[in-house]
């Protein structure tokens, strides 16, 4: 028989309950204290009596604290404790008043004692009573004050990363729209109508695919390789056999999480200086493996490198928490920073000069998957048929292998 899961509700998160939860169980441990003590001295058992009507007196006058002290718990902490000690001792003189009065009645003809000496004599139960009962009342309120503080900054921090990753999420479609409709602009000032048609075609197929994604959100690698096909193909539209590709992805990896669009600005920047400037073009690898919990992943080009012409963009240092690296446009920056958002320190970034030349880009992420996944479902965009488009040698893809501020309150 399958047994529900037992999910306990906070003890806090009802103030008003747990307020009068408190209040019960304290008040009715403090009359078992004094009746325990009254009993184990050999008292009559008529005195419960008076501890009963000494205990609901502290009782009530706790629920007038209550109220005065919910109206001064927000106040500058001079004014706070200041009045508080103020009230507290005229509660403690009335709590003992009102027993040195109640015990003055019971012992009438038995014991001779004034006011004055059993008010003396009793204080001291009335002043630990209710002075525990501030403190305690403070106390907790101050702790769930700077629990709901904590809980609403993690809130904006997270909300705040959030809206960092949709921002550089956005970044990247306009980067990358502008070198495409560039590209398109030129095939329609040269008359190559047809390759023009095509490549916004094929842009149109990749905008479908990747806006569906929220912004932020995460994929599987196949899934993030699938889209650089796609953009692979656009860009096969100019370059045709000088674009040359090669995925060497291990089979553990396919299923890896990591942030949309993170590779397609690799792979662009390894476009546009190493596949550009070259007459011959160059070839770009992707590899992906895990290894020890991590996800590593290169993007490599056989271009000039870091010493090669950068068409007129000059490299940038930013610094990172290791020290100086080279960053060389929007796409690397823009990586760069969303990997901060996602990961914190726990990732590794590095760009360098290949052994034998070109350019290298090495991404190490903490390997993560999904631990369900999620139910496939068509939106409008999906189910639009994409354009048919025509046929050329270089349109052919290669193979590819794949992976509380406020206080406890009563009703009184």
């Amino acid at each position: 028989m399958a047994v529900l899961p037992f999910q306990p509700t906070p003890f806090f998160a009802n103030k008003n309950r747990a307020f009068w939860n408190l209040q019960l169980a304290g008040w009715g441990g403090a009359f078992l204290l004094r009746a325990s003590a009254a009993i184990a001295n050999g008292q009559p058992l008529d005195l419960l009596a008076v501890i009963i009507v000494t205990t609901i007196t502290g009782f009530s006058i706790s629920l007038v604290l209550s109220v005065i002290y919910r109206q001064l718990i927000n106040k500058q902490p001079f004014v706070t404790w200041g009045i508080t000690m103020l009230v507290l001792l005229v509660a403690v003189a009335l709590y003992a008043s009102i027993e040195a009065w109640v015990q003055g009645i019971y012992s009438a003809g038995i014991t001779e004692s004034t006011f004055a000496q059993r008010f003396i004599g009793l204080i001291y139960i009335p002043a630990t009573l209710l002075g525990g009962w501030t403190a305690l009342y403070y106390a907790m309120n101050y702790f769930l004050t700077v629990e709901e503080q904590a809980d609403r900054l993690e809130r904006l921090e997270a909300q705040a990363t959030s809206a960092q990753l949709a921002m550089l999420r956005y970044q990247l479609n306009p980067h990358f729209l502008f070198n495409t409709l560039n590209s398109i602009s030129t095939l329609v000032l040269l008359k190559q109508t047809e390759p023009a048609n095509a490549m916004l075609s094929r842009l149109s197929a990749f905008l479908r695919h990747t806006l569906i994604m929220e912004p932020g959100s995460t994929v599987t690698l196949a899934q993030e390789v699938e889209t650089l096909q796609l953009y692979l193909d656009i860009e096969r539209m100019r370059f045709e056999d000088r674009l040359r590709t090669e995925f060497t992805i291990e089979d553990a990896a396919n299923d890896a999480m990591l942030p949309s669009m993170l590779l397609q600005p690799l792979v662009e920047n390894a476009v546009k200086y190493a596949v550009s400037p070259q007459e011959e073009g160059a070839r770009i690898d992707v590899t992906a493996a895990v290894n020890n919990g991590r996800l590593r992943i290169t993007v490599e080009d056989t271009g000039p490198g870091l010493e090669g012409p950068r068409q007129g963009d000059l490299l940038a240092l930013a610094k990172s928490g290791q020290g100086m690296t080279t960053s060389t446009g929007v796409g690397l920056a823009n990586i760069r920073n969303r990997l901060m958002q996602a990961y914190g320190d726990n990732h590794h970034f590095e760009t360098r000069s290949g052994a034998g030349g070109g350019f290298v880009v090495s991404i190490d992420i903490p390997f993560e998957t999904a631990e369900e996944p999620a139910t496939e479902t068509k939106t409008e965009a999906e189910t639009i048929e994409a354009p048919t488009l025509p046929e050329t040698p270089a349109q052919t893809s290669p193979a590819v292998g794949f992976s509380t501020g406020r206080p406890m309150e009563s009703n009184a």
